[in-house]
C-alpha cells in the first residue's frame, strides 16, 4: 500500500431523529394522553488510533464519512434508537486539526487512544414532553438537531524509538534492512529513499524498539528543498537520532561538512532537535581509508559518541543495536518522551 502522511477529509455525525406526535388509542380508554416518544441521538464520528495501521493511504480514495442518524421516536413513549457510532482508524502518530482554522484537535499518541471529532445531533423531544395541565394534548414535537460537518487535515508523524538521518545514499535503507525486517528498496545506483520505512530491533529477549528510516537530507530541507518538511516532521517524534556518514565522503580538511549540514537543518527546522540525543555512526567501514576517515571524525567531535559499521558486511551492527537499548534507557532516566510532554 502506497504512503501516504497527509490527507483531508471530511465528516458528518448523525442527524438526530425527530420526536414522535401521538396519541393512546385504547378500548375503554377514553380521551387518551399524548404518548409520543424522543427520537435517537445521531452516531458520533470518534477518531481512534491503530498500531495496525501505516499510512493515511485510504483517505485519498475516500475523503468524506458519515455517522448513521438517530431514529424518529414512536407511540408509546418508545424513543427512538441512537445512530451508530462512526469510527475512523488512523495511524499511531497521527495529528488531526481543523482544516478551516489550522486549531489542533488530537494527536493521537496512544494505542486505542479515541477521541469524538464530531457529536452526533440531539434527538427532539416527542409530544409527551409538551403536556401541561394547560395544553393536555399538544399536536407537536421537536424535529431532531442536524448532525456536525468539520473538515479535518490529517498529518501522520512517524512514532519512533530510533531515527536513521543522514544525506542521501549514506546508506540508511541498507542498516535499517540489517538490523531489522524491513525491507526497502535498495540498490546499487545513486537515489534517495522517497518514504519513511519503519523496522523493529529486538534485543533477542523481550525488548524491542522501533527504528525508523527518515529519507535523505538535502541543503536547504528546513526550507522545503526537496521534500525537506515531509520528511523532517517525522525527526520530530523519534526519542534518538542516528547521524548515518558515509565514510567514502568524509574530507580530510572538512570532516564534519555532511555532519553540520545536517544538524543545520534540523535545527533551523526545529530548535529542539539540535539538543535531541544524538550518536554518529560511519557507514561502509568496509571501504579503503575508512579507518583514517572515521578518526578524523572522532577527533573533531570528543564528546560526541563515534561508531563505525559497515551496513553491506555486517560489522559493528550488534553494537550498534546494544547502544540503541543502552541510550534509549539513559533517556529514559531523564525525561519523558518528547511527544507526551
Amino acid at each position: 500500500m502506497k504512503f501516504v502522511d497527509q490527507a483531508t477529509i471530511t465528516v458528518r455525525s448523525g442527524d438526530g431523529g425527530p420526536g414522535c406526535v401521538s396519541f393512546r388509542r385504547e378500548k375503554y380508554v377514553p380521551k387518551g394522553g399524548p404518548d409520543g416518544g424522543d427520537g435517537g441521538r445521531g452516531g458520533h464520528v470518534l477518531l481512534a488510533a491503530s498500531s495496525q495501521k501505516d499510512t493515511l493511504y485510504r483517505f485519498h480514495l475516500n475523503q468524506h464519512f458519515k455517522a448513521k442518524k438517530g431514529q424518529s421516536g414512536r407511540g408509546k413513549n418508545q424513543h427512538g434508537g441512537n445512530g451508530a457510532d462512526l469510527v475512523i482508524q488512523l495511524p499511531l502518530g497521527t495529528i488531526v486539526s481543523d482544516a478551516e482554522t489550522g486549531a489542533p484537535l488530537v494527536d493521537l499518541s496512544r494505542p486505542g487512544m479515541e477521541f469524538i471529532v464530531a457529536e452526533g445531533g440531539r434527538g427532539g423531544q416527542g409530544n409527551a414532553r409538551f403536556a401541561t395541565s394547560t395544553n393536555r394534548a399538544p399536536r407537536f414535537a421537536q424535529p431532531g438537531e442536524p448532525g456536525l460537518e468539520i473538515r479535518l487535515r490529517l498529518e501522520l508523524k512517524l512514532l519512533a524509538d530510533v531515527g536513521l538521518i543522514g544525506l542521501p545514499n549514506a546508506g540508511k535503507s541498507t542498516l535499517i534492512s540489517r538490523i531489522s525486517g524491513a525491507r526497502p528498496k535498495i540498490a546499487d545506483y545513486p537515489f534517495t529513499t522517497l518514504i519513511p520505512n519503519l523496522g523493529v530491533v529486538s534485543d533477542g529477549g523481550e525488548r524491542s524498539l522501533v527504528v525508523a528510516d527518515i529519507p535523505g537530507l538535502i541543503e536547504g530541507a528546513s526550507q522545503g528543498a526537496g521534500l525537506g518538511h515531509r520528511f523532517l516532521k517525522h525527526v520530530q517524534r523519534c526519542r534518538l537520532l542516528v547521524h548515518l556518514i558515509d565514510a567514502g565522503l568524509i574530507e580530510a580538511d572538512d570532516p564534519l561538512r555532511d555532519y553540520n549540514r545536517i544538524n543545520t537543518e534540523l535545527a533551523a527546522f526545529d530548535p529542539e532537535l539540535a539538543a535531541r540525543r544524538q550518536i554518529v555512526v560511519i557507514n561502509k567501514m568496509d571501504m579503503p581509508g575508512a579507518d583514517e576517515a572515521m578518526a578524523r571524525v572522532q577527533a573533531a567531535l570528543p564528546d560526541r559518541e563515534v561508531l563505525g559499521v559497515s551496513a553491506l558486511v555486517g560489522t559493528g551492527l550488534s553494537e550498534l543495536k546494544w547502544s540503541f537499548f543502552r541510550l534509549l534507557d539513559e533517556a529514559d532516566e531523564q525525561a519523558e518522551p518528547p511527544w507526551e510532554t
